[in-house]
C-alpha cells in the first residue's frame, strides 16, 4: 500500500507529531507500507507570527492535486489542520477521495492560552475538518472520550511507540550536578506550562531539556535552572537515564511520547491526572497528582524497574501495525458515521463485523 501523508508539522521542527511520523513511517516499510509525505517543503512558506520555528505553508488544493497526479497512492491521512492539511482535505473532497485524519495536538486550548479564544469556537472548526473525513486517529481513550463528547465521530486508537535501542536505562551517566535531578524535555511554549515545574520548591536540580519561544523568559524568571537545549535522541536518552524524576507539567498533551522515552529508561514520572499522563504512565510507574510537587518527590521512591517494565509494551512496530489496521478499516467503512475507538490489530474477527453492522464495540 502506497500512502501519502500529509503535515503541517516537519523538519527542522522538533516535536513529537514530526518524530511519530518519521519513525512510524519506517516501521511501516517493514509491514509493506510505503509511505511518503506531503510537508510544507513542498510549498513557498512564511515563518509562523509569534512562533517562527514554525513555517506555514502557501498550500493550494490545485498544488496538492498535481503532486498526487500519476502517483499511484492508495491512500491519503492527514496529521494536521495547517495549511497543508486544509489543502489536502479540500482536493480529497472535491476528488471524492477516501481520507483519515489524525489529532495530535490540543489546538483549541493552545490558542486560547495565547489568545483568549473561546474553546467553543476553535472546537467547531476542527470537529468539521475531522468528521469530513472517513476515520480520526486519536492516541488515547481520555481523549477520544472528551471528542465524543464534543461530536466528533469515527474514531480509531492509534497509539505510539519508543525506539527501545536508543531509550534505554544502559545510557545512565553521572550527571555533573546537586542531586536529586527533576528533568523536563520538549518544547518551551506557554501550552506546556513548564513554569508549574520550574516554581515548585524541590531539593537538587531542575534540569531542563528543549527549545521554543518561552525559552528566554523561563531563563530570565528561573536562573537556578539548567537550561541545556535541544538534544538528540542519543543525548535526551542520557539524560533520561541520569536524572531521578521525569516531571510533565503539561496539562493539554494529547499523548506525551517524552513520557514513553523517559519510562523506558528506567524514569519514574511525576504529572498531572490529566488525559496524556492517565492513558501513558502505568500502575506505579509514576506519580499523578494535583500536587505536583508532592508527585515528584514521591516519584523519587519508585524503582526504575515499574518504569522500564511498562514502556516495554510500546513498540513502533505495534503503532505502524496500528495505523494501518485503521486505514484498512475506514477504507472499507468509509459508508458508515459508526466507528468505535478502541478497535486494534489485535481485535477479533467478531468485533470487527460487528463494528461494520454499525454496532457499538467496547474497549
Amino acid at each position: 500500500m502506497k500512502i501519502l501523508i500529509a503535515t503541517d508539522a516537519w523538519r527542522p521542527q522538533v516535536n513529537g507529531v514530526v518524530r511519530s511520523l518519521e519513525t512510524m513511517a519506517q516501521a511501516a516499510e517493514s509491514l509493506g507500507a510505503e509511505m511518503d509525505f506531503l510537508t510544507p517543503r513542498d510549498f513557498n512558506c512564511t515563518p509562523m507570527p509569534t512562533y517562527p520555528e514554525i513555517d506555514l505553508a502557501f498550500a493550494t488544493p490545485r498544488a496538492v492535486r498535481r503532486r498526487m497526479e500519476n502517483a499511484g497512492y492508495d491512500h491519503v491521512h492527514i496529521a494536521t489542520e495547517g495549511p497543508v492539511g486544509l489543502a489536502t482535505r479540500a482536493h480529497c473532497m472535491d476528488a471524492g477521495r477516501c481520507f483519515t485524519t489524525s489529532y495530535h495536538t490540543r489546538f483549541p486550548e493552545y490558542i486560547k492560552a495565547r489568545t483568549g479564544i473561546p474553546l467553543m469556537l476553535t472546537y467547531a472548526l476542527l470537529r468539521r475538518f475531522h468528521n469530513s473525513g472517513s476515520g480520526v486517529m486519536v492516541a488515547t481513550q481520555s481523549i477520544a472520550r472528551e471528542l465524543t463528547g464534543r461530536g466528533f465521530r469515527r474514531l480509531l486508537r492509534w497509539s505510539r511507540g519508543v525506539d527501545h535501542a536508543v531509550f534505554r536505562p544502559s545510557a545512565r551517566v553521572k550527571l555533573d550536578f546537586p542531586g536529586p535531578i527533576f528533568l523536563y524535555a520538549g518544547r518551551l511554549a506557554v501550552e506546556k506550562n513548564i513554569e508549574a515545574f520550574l516554581a515548585l520548591d524541590l531539593p537538587g536540580t531542575k534540569i531542563v531539556a528543549g527549545d521554543g519561544p518561552a525559552r528566554r523568559k523561563l531563563e530570565a524568571s528561573f536562573p537556578d535552572a539548567k537550561f541545556v537545549g535541544v538534544k538528540t535522541s542519543a543525548e535526551l536518552a542520557v539524560l533520561y537515564a541520569s536524572a531521578d524524576v521525569f516531571v510533565f507539567p503539561s496539562r493539554t498533551d494529547t499523548f506525551g511520547m517524552v513520557l514513553l522515552e523517559a519510562m523506558a529508561c528506567g524514569l519514574p514520572v511525576a504529572a498531572f491526572p490529566v488525559p496524556g499522563p492517565i492513558d501513558v504512565v502505568g500502575a506505579g510507574a509514576g506519580v499523578l497528582s494535583e500536587d505536583l510537587r508532592s508527585a515528584a518527590l514521591t516519584a523519587l521512591d519508585i524503582k526504575r524497574e515499574v518504569p522500564l517494565a511498562h514502556a516495554q509494551s510500546f513498540t513502533w512496530e505495534v503503532c505502524a501495525q496500528q495505523f494501518l489496521d485503521n486505514v484498512a478499516l475506514a477504507r472499507a467503512d468509509a459508508s458508515s458515521d459508526v466507528f468505535t475507538f478502541g478497535v486494534t490489530p489485535q481485535s477479533s474477527g467478531k468485533e470487527r463485523n460487528l463494528l461494520r453492522k454499525g454496532q457499538i464495540v467496547q474497549s
